[in-house]
């Protein structure tokens, strides 16, 4: 596994990361699978050498957080991780249960580092932007967060790159704090944050972090071929409501068809060509794959060894059109309520 600088700090995560969202109640999205799998995949990320694990407080509220700190705590040593995670969505049903309060963010990140098992967030990450609180009151919050000892660095999510570049001053403004990265939906069918995002982390020097690097399993020929899918593939196909709702217009079936012929010529699948495209973007730090079955972990980890030639590369890009922005609240469980019914 090689290993990158997360932006232009010393932290160094594996160019793959295992994204956590999959694993934990089916309650929260019905494809998301059962702590033991999640235990399962964490036990073969770190096999591959995969360092970076990427979750949240909202993810089945808790639950995966949960099942990271238990898998670290029997598998490895804590130090051996790069553990992050997220603060701002809804994890309860109260008003200050959310956002990017003060208030809020010295409750969560305490919460978080109870079910992580751990003292400290190597990368603890705004989730989303919050317009009903302060950037300021926000980044004196995570001031502190740091300077407890709770959290290594800071990171966001996101976020457009006006306000990322907001925070990232009022964090250096007389803090000695400043954002590491930034976690961005880009993929051969969505190159959007190509237009400011990218070039401003590239002049900042803030790492890019990348989900949904397969376009929710459109890239991987998911939605193209449905009886090839697995009964794991054809759960999250069905109910993943967001991918429906951003993928899948005739842009994203002409690019997913070019994959396709660029993949056949190589005699690859096509989610290799569309990790190892990513994979090229000198920006990018890591992406965080989201595993439902052992071969897309092994697929993940063989894109980091495929080479693209610059015309593959001219015949993958060719057919992008802009797009329009995704919606990245569109439809997801975000009641504050915990899947099982028990307290957060």
């Amino acid at each position: 596994m090689i290993f990158n600088r997360l932006g232009t700090s010393g932290l160094k995560v594996s160019r793959i990361g295992l994204g956590m969202m999959s694993y934990g109640s089916s309650r929260f999205q019905s494809w998301v699978l059962p702590p033991a799998d999640g235990v399962r995949f964490v036990r073969l990320a770190l096999d591959h050498g995969i360092n970076f694990f990427d979750t949240a407080d909202f993810y089945s509220l808790g639950q995966s957080e949960q099942i990271l700190g238990r898998a670290v705590a029997s598998l490895t040593k804590r130090a051996n991780v790069v553990i992050a995670t997220k603060v701002g969505m809804p994890v309860g049903p109260g008003p200050n249960d959310r956002g990017l309060s003060r208030k809020h963010i010295l409750a969560a990140v305490d919460a978080s580092l109870r079910r992580l098992k751990t003292d400290y967030i190597d990368l603890y990450q705004l989730h989303n932007p919050d317009p009903q609180t302060p950037i300021e009151e926000t980044i004196e919050a995570m001031a502190d967060v740091v300077r407890a000892g709770k959290a290594i660095h800071i990171g966001a999510s996101n976020y457009p790159a006006w306000e990322l570049a907001l925070a990232n001053q009022k964090a250096q403004a007389g803090r000695s704090l400043r954002f590491v990265s930034t976690q961005m939906e880009y993929n051969l069918t969505f190159r959007e944050e190509e237009r400011e995002t990218i070039p401003m982390c590239i002049s900042e020097g803030i790492g890019a972090l990348v989900y949904s690097p397969l376009a929710r399993g459109w890239l991987a020929g998911n939605r193209l071929k449905p009886r090839r899918l697995t009964k794991r593939e054809r759960s999250r196909a069905v109910g993943d409501m967001k991918a429906r709702a951003n993928y899948g217009s005739n842009h994203d079936q002409r690019i997913a068809g070019r994959l396709a012929e660029v993949a056949a010529k190589r005699g690859v699948p096509p989610a290799r060509v569309a990790l190892a495209w990513l994979l090229s973007r000198p920006h990018v730090s890591s992406i965080i794959c989201g595993v439902l079955e052992q071969s897309h972990l092994d697929e993940a980890v063989a894109a980091t060894e495929f080479k693209l030639s610059t015309a593959e590369n001219f015949r993958l890009e060719e057919l992008y059109e802009p797009q329009r922005p995704k919606d990245i609240h569109a439809p997801i469980n975000m009641s504050g309520k915990r899947p099982d019914g028990g307290p957060n």
